[in-house]
């Protein structure tokens, strides 16, 4: 919507883009893509706090009362349950018995029932087995391990803003990759390849502002989301990093301001693994202030799998980027 005369004016979401530069006619952009520059923002990401906590699952995928969730985060297996109640468990995926795997277990009246001999956990310390802190945002399900982490833990993860509490249409998409989590944030917090890479999804993008330390350590893009054909949505975006193993991109200006899209990587392999494998577990909430916004919202069972599929088609590409330079990396080829 605009405003003329004191009142609001429809505008039309999607745009007619005027014919611009092709592909290989639009400018380069290695040189405003500075290897250091990365490389800075990648570092300043990881040095934040994470409070020992890493993102498990969509939240939605946990509501069965009836079968456990299972993960492993960096080697260490973790299986999730729900009570009839909604509440929300998590601890060893471990059978303290004989080592069972409890996420084939089934949940009985809010109790995880071991397979194997019919050990029971009600979440509480047992028999060796312990729980682990867990938090559901309504999004996402996020576990703390204190040992994996190794920093000062912290009674609730590092959630990013989003859009008010059912004001928005949400989706998760998980993926995994043979890559370290760093491989996953580097390839996020360098928005240059998105026209490059991604044709098929962006054109005309360009940074407005590099990060510029701590104090406002954000990557500011103008770019046009491509619908098809000559349509587009034009948008202002910012791209930060809250966490080591987190990546917000925020629309700040344009169709469907406030909505974010959440990146975050989980690292399914212990530290020193010769084969490192990282979930990519990403998390689109869409907005917009629009009327007519309230029937997507309705909409939202069949408007989820459409959004999946579009982070998977983007991340088909970026988890190429991401494998690349850990392959690069890990064997002393990486420039710079």
């Amino acid at each position: 919507m605009r405003k003329r005369g004191g009142r609001a004016r429809w505008t039309p979401p999607v745009r007619r883009r005027r014919r611009g530069p092709g592909w290989a006619e639009q400018p380069p952009a290695w040189r405003q893509a500075r290897p250091a520059l990365i490389s800075d923002a990648l570092g300043r990401a990881s040095a934040r706090p994470s409070g020992n906590w890493f993102v498990v699952g969509a939240s939605r995928s946990m509501r069965a009362a009836d079968r456990p969730y299972g993960r492993t985060v960096g080697g260490v297996e973790v299986v999730l349950w729900r009570t009839d109640t909604g509440e929300l468990h998590a601890g060893s995926g471990v059978c303290p018995h004989l080592g069972a795997p409890l996420r084939d277990s089934r949940v009985v009246c809010g109790t995880l029932v071991c397979h194997w001999h019919g050990l029971a956990l009600d979440g509480s310390p047992f028999a060796g087995w312990r729980p682990f802190p867990v938090h559901d945002d309504g999004v996402l399900v996020w576990v703390r391990l204190d040992e994996l982490g190794g920093e000062e833990p912290t009674e609730f993860p590092v959630v990013p803003v989003r859009p008010a509490a059912g004001s928005g249409v949400d989706a998760v998409y998980t993926t995994v990759g043979r890559c370290e989590p760093e491989d996953v944030v580097a390839n996020r917090l360098d928005p240059w390849h998105g026209s490059w890479f991604h044709p098929y999804s962006f054109v005309d993008l360009s940074v407005a502002r590099e990060p510029r330390g701590d104090e406002d350590d954000a990557f500011v893009v103008d770019v046009s989301f491509r619908v098809g054909g000559r349509l587009v949505v034009p948008v202002r975006a910012e791209f930060t990093a809250p966490e080591p193993r987190t990546v917000v991109m925020r629309i700040t200006d344009g169709e469907g301001a406030t909505s974010v899209v959440e990146t975050h990587a989980t690292p399914l392999t212990g530290m020193g693994e010769a084969h490192p494998r990282t979930a990519v577990v990403e998390a689109v909430v869409a907005t917009s202030d629009r009327r007519g916004f309230a029937a997507a919202r309705a909409a939202a069972p069949v408007l989820r799998p459409l959004m999946r599929r579009t982070a998977g088609r983007l991340w088909r590409d970026d988890l190429a980027y991401a494998e690349r330079r850990y392959a690069l990396r890990s064997t002393g080829r990486f420039p710079g």
